[in-house]
């Protein structure tokens, strides 16, 4: 039975965004269980997803297709592969989290729990979006509730946050609309008509330099999305005003649309260009590792260090895409779910401090595990995961994301490397300041330790965090059969031919 299940994802967080909205005032108390419930639902629909998707197929799946303008060739068009069905997923997973996160927000509780709903449903249609109109404008419409959850409910320099954030990804947004009417163009003087239809975009035939000139209309966008550097400058500043659900928002999916982006588009419109300049984007994508973990090595402000550490764990993502390898790409958006749920962890964990202490300063804390050891053990054993402890998450990706792109840029890989250890460093320094030594400050030994809520909000990310660092497989072989799907066509479209393919490796191993 065909459940349009895709549009369900998108389009309940939509209607439980106005019913939050249409709820009368005099009965605060039914916003925070029906916004939750909502998203609990639209969880639902994406675990069914998953166990629904087939692993073996490396196309799109699930796919809806109806016709919104015919003469401009847009269409209402969605679909899911291996690369998206996990990002979706992740989507849907961390909101009910940030809704619980949030319960303690009583200004304009009402529409704060509308704009999470709102912001959820666009960033399902940014991963599901198979016509470049219509994911330009779910790429567009999030800036609105994203603008308003940093401008109306974050710090004291908030409003300044806000307009950076909707600056900078404003103007990147304008450069990705020219390259799509572009395309479009070229489809209409090539196929006798215009299209948005991302399959249909895949068959142009494009001159290496138009494929340059719109890599970089497409990557700019996308670039500060991630954001790479030295796009990052908004991300700092956005990250440390936003409250707890933005930030835990922010850090783990709207990030992704960047990584999303050049993986998606990029790699499979312009794989010419994208030959030519991977070893360009890896090189940022170091630089932006090692300077994202120097900067939240200096930092005073805790929150501040775990956005930083965003920068630099997001250019390992990037790494891998551009290594242009079935163990790079697939590192590469593993890694993505994975920063999305240590990242997000310690982002809660920082705000659940802040609501004890309102303040971030690392200097203000010490000797915390003495009076909260539950919250000492979940913000180690989270610090331990971002570093990529074995074991843990964070491991698998960027193990796949090193082993992928050594054979293709072996120097930038060693440099890479450096940035794990300089997380150990950054991670554990913080958590010696902010835990160990004796508790000398009396607003520190008043401190109460986390609670059953918090704790309830902690754990599901805990037993993800370790099932995926422990048997990553399930999420691995949907993901691959998509990856290499990627690669045969880059391989198809130039004269590249990619290293130490995986499934070169099963054949060498049934040759055994």
């Amino acid at each position: 039975m065909d459940l349009n299940i895709l549009s369900l994802l998108i389009w309940l967080p939509v209607a439980g965004a106005a019913v939050v909205i249409g709820l009368p005032r005099r009965r605060p108390e039914l916003v925070v269980p029906i916004a939750f419930a909502l998203s609990v639902l639209t969880l639902g629909l994406a675990g069914f997803l998953v166990v629904d998707f087939d692993s073996a197929d490396a196309g799109f799946q699930f796919v809806e297709k109806a016709a919104i303008w015919s003469d401009l060739g847009i269409d209402y068009h969605l679909g899911v592969d291996g690369i998206s069905v996990f990002l979706v997923a992740l989507t849907a997973f961390l909101f009910p989290i940030g809704i619980v996160a949030s319960v303690h927000i009583e200004h304009r509780r009402k529409e704060f729990m509308a704009t999470l709903l709102l912001l959820e449903g666009a960033l399902i249609g940014v991963f599901l979006s198979l016509d470049l109109i219509l994911f330009f404008v779910f790429f567009e419409v999030l800036l609105v509730p994203m603008y308003f959850l940093i401008g109306l409910w974050g710090g004291e320099r908030r409003l300044e946050a806000a307009l950076k954030f909707f600056l900078y990804t404003a103007l990147g947004s304008a450069f990705l609309l020219v390259g799509i009417i572009f395309l479009s163009a070229q489809a209409n003087d090539q196929f006798g008509s215009p299209t948005f239809n991302y399959l249909e975009l895949l068959d142009l035939d494009i001159s290496r330099t138009a494929q340059y000139w719109l890599f970089g209309a497409f990557g700019i966008a996308f670039a500060i999305k991630v954001p790479l550097f030295p796009f990052h400058t908004w991300l700092p500043d956005a990250h440390t005003e936003a409250p707890t659900a933005g930030s835990v928002v922010l850090a783990g999916v709207l990030l992704k649309m960047g990584t999303y982006g050049f993986l998606r588009f990029n790699l499979n419109l312009f794989p010419e260009a994208t030959v030519q300049l991977a070893g360009f984007l890896a090189a940022l994508a170091v630089v932006g590792i090692i300077y994202g973990a120097a900067v939240a090595i200096v930092q005073p402000d805790l929150k501040r260090l775990v956005a930083y550490s965003s920068v630099s764990h997001l250019g390992f993502v990037v790494l891998g895409i551009f290594a242009l390898t079935s163990q790079g790409l697939s590192g590469g958006v593993i890694q993505m779910v994975n920063h999305g749920l240590t990242t997000g962890a310690l982002f809660l964990l920082v705000g659940m401090i802040y609501e004890r202490r309102h303040t971030r300063d690392i200097s203000a804390y010490g000797g915390l595990q003495k009076v909260m050891p539950w919250f000492a053990g979940f913000f180690l054993f989270t610090a331990f995961a971002s570093a990529g402890l074995p074991g843990l998450n964070g491991f698998v990706g960027e193990f796949l994301i090193l082993l992928g792109s050594y054979t293709r840029h072996p120097a930038l890989t060693i440099i890479a490397a450096f940035g794990v250890l300089l997380a150990a460093v950054y991670l554990l320094w913080a958590y010696e300041r902010v835990f160990t030594g004796e508790p000398d400050k009396e607003e520190n030994r008043a401190l109460t330790d986390i609670g059953l809520r918090e704790v309830s909000i902690l754990v599901p990310m805990v037993a993800l965090i370790i099932a995926l660092g422990v048997y990553p497989k399930p999420v691995l072989e949907r993901i691959e059969p998509a990856v290499e799907r990627v690669l045969d066509r880059l391989e198809e479209r130039t004269d590249f031919e990619s290293p130490l393919r995986i499934d070169d490796i099963a054949d060498e191993e049934v040759n055994r």
